[in-house]
């Protein structure tokens, strides 16, 4: 299956929406073992949360979005915008991990 890059970025003033969202956000990803290969918050210029980026491992495209559509984060209305990419590993200690 390939990989897929999530990235999202939250709404101005939406840290609160996150807060809020957070548990559940962890406890979605945590509950399909196997698909979230990396994830973790993008900061902004003070260090808070401003956005995700995820990299699941996922059957296809219309797989990711789904995933993407069903996160708590998003149902919450959290993200300004969001890609999904296929990508694949190719180099950095990371690589052969993910491969």
């Amino acid at each position: 299956m390939p990989l897929f890059v999530i990235s999202w970025f939250d709404k101005p003033g939406a840290l609160p929406v996150r807060q809020t969202n957070r548990q559940a956000h962890l406890d979605y990803v945590a509950g399909l073992p196997g698909v979230l290969q990396l994830g973790g918050p993008f900061l902004d210029e003070h260090g808070q949360m401003a956005g995700s980026l995820l990299i699941v491992d996922l059957l296809d495209l219309a797989a990711a979005e789904a995933f993407a559509d069903a996160d708590p984060y998003h149902r919450a209305g959290l993200y300004e915008t969001r890609t999904i990419r296929p990508w694949r590993a190719t180099a950095g200690p990371l690589a052969q991990a993910l491969a």
